[in-house]
């Protein structure tokens, strides 16, 4: 992941924005902002280059896709989705038994939603390598964002195995903590991480955000802090870690501390909109500036079809337009493709909002039947199910 497995394992939300894929390898969309003397700059022309001097070998179109992925995993930048499936385009049709292949194209079908396509990319990947622990762990990501736990489970258990005891560990915790098994799964996993001091950066960052989320939902918001924390002095830049932590401080009515965090990251459509909540509620005057750029962002997607975003876009519309109505219609959709935590936390927020609690029902069976613990969303429950008698 990350690091090769471990800081994408289980990645929360799996796809913040929709690439465009360019039609060839020389078209020019847009200059990343890379000075020519970036070490990250010199690091692409490399790989760029060993991928066009070897014409008949998959390995370095694989590498230089990859390199792309991490960055738009890292930074949040979907165009480098688009770069990464530009370089391993020409070999789609000669994957075969080539599992690296598979696996970075199913990792960019993952990004589009295409999750049955991700899911059998990922399968025939682990048939041509047994023992490689990846396929297994992007498998276990994608049903914890299906919500089919029993399969994520499954995956889990293969890393047993195949993968580090933290690695295996962080899989099944993760589960756990989201059906109704938060305190064990929190006590399991920061026993194993405190016996794994050789971790690799990303799967302590992996981790430890984990950690934090958990302490936060089990109310421990000093626990949550100081993981959050930890994971922030690692310098790995990965957006999901910033996304939730701006998160947390804004549930912690700390704005500015929001801004200071994510002042650089305007590029990123999931950070934007937690920046410009936390300028909103300062009553800043860039927050109307960012506001703007929010809606000409999802009015592009939704031009294009590629409306994969629409968590975020349901929560722009409900907690910065103030439409309850448009949010509810976004979140509903969302809910089709994406059945995690915070896509639940949408629909239930602005079906409330909506006063519309039947829309609410597919959430609230979830959190019914997975004994999900959150007392903000038992709450929000609780207020839809009362309003709906």
């Amino acid at each position: 992941m990350r690091s090769g497995l471990c800081l994408a394992l289980l990645t929360a939300s799996l796809a913040w924005a929709a690439p465009h894929v360019p039609r060839d390898d020389r078209e020019v969309l847009e200059r990343l902002p890379l000075r020519p003397s970036d070490p990250l700059a010199a690091e692409l022309r490399a790989l760029r280059a060993a991928a066009t001097a070897a014409p008949a070998d998959p390995a370095p179109a694989v590498q230089l896709a990859r390199r792309y992925f991490d960055l738009a995993m890292a930074q949040g930048d979907p165009r480098y989705v688009g770069y990464a499936d530009a370089a391993l385009r020409p070999w789609y049709a000669v994957a075969g038994n080539n599992a690296s292949i598979l696996i970075a194209r199913g990792l960019l079908r993952q990004y589009r939603h295409d999750f049955d396509g991700a899911l059998e990319d990922l399968e025939a990947a682990a048939k041509a390598e047994p023992r490689d622990p990846e396929p297994h762990a992007w498998r276990a990501a994608i049903y914890m964002v299906r919500a089919d736990y029993a399969a994520a489970r499954r995956e889990c258990a293969a890393l047993a195995d195949r993968s580090s005891e933290l690695h295996a560990t962080g899989c099944t915790a993760y589960v756990d903590a989201t059906t109704g098994k938060a305190r064990a799964a929190y006590e399991t996993l920061s026993a194993s991480f405190a016996r794994s001091p050789e971790a690799t950066p990303g799967l302590r960052l992996w981790v430890l955000t984990r950690l934090a989320e958990i302490a936060w939902r089990l109310q421990d918001p000093a626990a949550a802090e100081r993981h959050f924390r930890d994971a922030l002095r690692l310098d790995v830049a990965d957006n999901f870690l910033l996304a939730a932590y701006a998160d947390f401080l804004l549930e912690q009515n700390r704005p500015a501390e929001v801004v200071t965090l994510l002042k650089d990251w305007t590029r990123s459509d999931t950070l934007l909109l937690r920046l410009a909540l936390a300028e909103r509620s300062l009553k800043l005057p860039a927050a109307e500036q960012h506001v703007r750029a929010l809606a000409e962002r999802f009015a592009d997607s939704a031009q294009r079809g590629e409306r994969l975003h629409l968590q975020e876009e349901s929560r722009y519309l409900l907690e910065l337009k103030g439409d309850a109505r448009a949010a509810l219609a976004a979140a509903a959709e969302n809910w089709k493709a994406q059945r995690e935590p915070r896509d639940a936390a949408i629909l239930l927020k602005s079906a409330l909002a909506a006063r519309d609690s039947r829309a609410a029902q597919p959430a609230l069976e979830w959190l019914d039947a997975n004994g999900f613990e959150s007392p903000a969303l038992r709450r929000i429950a609780g207020e839809l199910k009362a309003a709906g008698r």
